[in-house]
C-alpha cells in the first residue's frame, strides 16, 4: 500500500459514501445549492440554516471536506472550526475567514457593528457581482446561546430577492437538543435542511474497510478474516473513526505476530490497546456476559436473569394486559395491544425487530403518548423535538445507561436496538420487571428477557425532560438562584434533612453542595462529577417522585 489506509486525518479521498453518507451531503448540498443559497440566480431565497448532526466519529468533517470540494465556483466559504468564541471574536473570525479589511477604527479596538457593517458591505458586493458566501461552523455544539442569536441575526441580512449569507452547522447530537430550547425557537424555524448520520450497518463496515484499503493501493483479498470483520464492527459500533483506530491496531498487530491475516484475537488484543482493558468483554456475544454487564449486580442480577432463561414458554392463562396509560395518549394513538408470549427463538426476536422502526421519530411520537401530549402524538410528520420545546420538554439522548439506571431513573424512554443488519431500530420502553422488558413498538406491547435484550441493547437511551426554570448547561462555581435553591432542596429531601426555609439566605454551587452533588451521582451510579447536568437532574426528579409518567414494574 502506498499510504496508512486507516489514518483518521478527514481525507475526502478516502470518504465512503454509504446510504446515510450520501443523504447527509445531498442535504448539505440542496440546502446551499437547491434553495438558492449558492449562486445569484438559482431558485429559492437562499439563507437560514443548514444542520449536518451524528456521533462522534461518523464522518461529518470528512463529509463537509467532500462538500466543499463540490461547492460552486462563484461560492466563497467561511470555516470555523474553532466556535468557543465570544460574539465579538465570532464576527472578527469570519471577517478573516472572508478576508475582510475593516475601516481604521476611530478610536480603540472594532465593536461588533463595525464587523457587522463591513461584513454586510462585502456580502452586498459579492451579491451585486453575482456571486454568493457560505459559511460553516464545525464543532457547532459548543456554540454559545448569545452566538447562535448572533449567527441568527446575520441571516437577517438581505436584499428585496434573498438572503446573503448561508450558515451551515455541523455538530454532535448534542446541537439538536441545543437548538430545541425555546429560547431557540426563531433559530430553530430558520433550519431550511437538516440530517443526522448515523453509524454503519454490519455490512457497510465491511464495504467501509475494503474501501479504504483499496484507496490506499492493496489488491486481492483483504487482510481480515470473517469473524474478525464481525468482531471489528461489534467493537467499532459502526462508527468509521473507531472503525480505523480498531483495524489498524490489529493490522500492526498481525503483522508483528506474523499472521497472513488479522483474526478474532488479534482484534480484541487491538480493542484492549485502543479502547481500553475492558472493552472486548464489555461487548463479547455472550448472552451470559452481556446480561453481567447491564446488570452491573454481580452473582445476584446473573441468577435472575439464569431465571429468565428457563422461564416457561406457555402461554399464560389470561392474557397480560398493557401497562396503564392515561386518557388523553388513547384518544391520540391506535388502542395499545397486549403483549404477547415471550419471543425466544432467534427467529421471534428477528421478527419483533423487523417491527421496530428504523426512524427514531415514529418513536418520539409514541414516547409522547405516555407523556399524554397527544397533539405530539398525533403528528405524523416534521421533528418531534421542536414540537416537544414548544411545549417546555426537551429531548436528551445519552449512551451510557445500565438496566440498574433505567430502574432507578424509572422513566419510560427510547432504547436503540441492533437489527439483524446492524442498523439502529428504535422502541419504547414502558415496563422493567426482574426478569423482563416491556417494549412498545407501533400500538403493541412485547415482553422480552433482559439476556434477549443485553444482546441489542449497547445503552443508549432517549426521553423527554423538562428542564428545572434557568437551566443553561454547565453550572460554574457560585452560581445562585432559583435552580441552585431547587437543587439544594432535592438533594435535602433525599438525605431526609430540612430545607431551608422562606427566609433563609439564597443557597449558592460552593464545594459543599457540590460534594453533595456528587454523593447523589455515586449513589445513583453516574459519573460522580459534581456537576449537575439533564441526568442528575432526571434521577433527582424521580427520586423525590416529581412528575411524568413511570415505567411499569409489573411484567403483564
Amino acid at each position: 500500500m502506498s499510504q496508512d489506509p486507516f489514518s483518521i486525518a478527514p481525507d475526502p479521498r478516502y470518504l465512503f459514501m454509504s446510504e446515510r453518507h450520501r443523504e447527509a451531503l445531498a442535504h448539505l448540498l440542496y440546502g446551499v445549492v437547491g434553495s438558492g443559497g449558492a449562486a445569484a440566480g438559482t431558485s429559492g431565497t437562499g439563507g437560514g440554516f443548514v444542520l449536518l448532526t451524528g456521533d462522534i466519529g461518523t464522518g461529518k468533517t470528512t463529509i463537509c471536506r467532500c462538500f466543499l470540494e463540490q461547492i460552486p465556483s462563484g461560492c466563497q466559504v467561511a470555516y470555523i472550526f474553532n466556535p468557543k468564541l465570544s460574539v465579538t471574536e465570532l464576527l472578527q473570525s469570519i471577517c478573516e475567514e472572508f478576508h475582510i479589511t475593516l475601516a481604521p477604527a476611530a478610536s480603540g479596538a472594532p465593536t461588533g457593528k463595525d464587523y457587522i457593517d463591513a461584513l454586510n458591505a462585502f456580502l452586498l458586493q459579492r451579491h451585486a457581482s453575482g456571486q454568493s458566501s457560505v459559511l460553516i461552523i464545525d464543532e457547532a455544539q459548543n456554540l454559545q446561546a448569545e452566538v447562535l442569536e448572533q449567527l441568527r441575526l446575520l441571516t437577517n441580512l438581505e436584499t428585496n430577492e434573498r438572503k446573503l449569507l448561508q450558515i451551515v452547522l455541523i455538530g454532535q447530537p448534542e446541537l439538536r437538543a441545543l437548538l430545541a430550547r425555546p429560547e431557540l425557537e426563531q433559530l430553530a424555524q430558520r433550519v431550511i435542511a437538516r440530517f443526522h448520520l448515523d453509524a454503519l450497518s454490519a455490512a457497510e463496515s465491511n464495504q467501509y474497510i475494503g474501501h479504504r484499503l483499496a484507496v490506499a493501493g492493496h489488491t486481492g483479498a483483504l487482510p481480515f478474516d470473517r469473524a474478525s470483520l464481525q468482531r471489528i464492527h461489534r467493537l467499532a459500533r459502526g462508527v468509521p473513526r473507531r472503525i480505523n483506530l480498531l483495524c489498524g491496531r490489529a493490522l500492526l498487530g498481525a503483522w508483528a505476530s506474523g499472521l497472513p491475516r488479522v483474526n478474532r484475537r488479534v482484534v480484541d488484543k487491538a480493542a484492549a490497546e485502543v479502547f481500553g482493558p475492558d472493552s472486548a468483554r464489555s461487548t463479547s456475544s455472550s448472552p451470559w456476559r452481556s446480561a453481567y454487564a447491564l446488570g452491573g449486580l454481580g452473582l445476584a442480577v446473573g441468577v435472575a436473569l439464569a431465571g429468565a432463561l428457563l422461564w416457561p414458554r406457555q402461554q399464560p392463562t389470561q392474557p397480560p394486559t398493557p401497562a396503564p396509560v392515561s386518557a388523553a395518549p388513547v384518544a391520540a394513538l391506535a388502542p395499545i395491544k397486549a403483549a404477547p408470549a415471550l419471543p425466544s427463538s432467534p427467529e421471534e426476536i428477528a421478527g419483533l425487530l423487523a417491527q421496530m422502526p428504523r426512524d427514531i421519530n415514529p418513536a418520539w411520537r409514541a414516547l409522547a403518548g405516555r407523556w399524554a401530549l397527544p397533539a405530539l402524538a398525533g403528528v405524523s410528520d416534521g421533528d418531534p423535538c421542536l414540537a416537544a420545546a414548544a411545549l417546555g420538554l426537551q429531548c436528551y439522548r445519552t449512551n451510557r445507561l445500565s438496566v440498574p439506571l433505567l430502574r432507578q431513573l424509572g422513566r419510560p424512554g427510547i432504547l436503540t436496538l441492533q437489527a439483524q443488519d446492524g442498523a439502529p431500530v428504535y422502541a419504547v420502553l414502558v415496563g422493567l420487571g426482574e426478569q423482563t422488558a416491556t417494549l412498545q413498538v407501533g400500538s403493541s406491547l412485547h415482553r422480552v428477557r433482559l439476556v434477549a435484550l443485553g444482546g441489542l441493547w449497547r445503552g443508549d437511551f432517549a426521553t423527554f425532560w423538562r428542564a428545572p426554570p434557568g437551566y443553561a448547561g454547565d453550572l460554574s462555581d457560585g452560581s445562585r438562584g432559583p435552580l441552585i435553591d431547587q437543587l439544594a432542596t432535592q438533594l435535602a429531601q433525599i438525605d431526609g434533612a430540612p430545607a431551608a426555609g422562606a427566609g433563609a439566605a439564597p443557597q449558592q454551587l460552593d464545594a459543599a453542595l457540590r460534594a453533595r452533588v456528587r454523593a447523589f451521582q455515586r449513589a445513583q451510579g453516574l459519573q460522580p462529577d459534581g456537576q449537575p447536568g439533564p441526568m442528575t437532574f432526571l434521577q433527582l426528579d424521580s427520586a423525590t417522585g416529581g412528575s411524568g409518567p413511570r415505567l411499569s414494574t409489573d411484567p403483564n
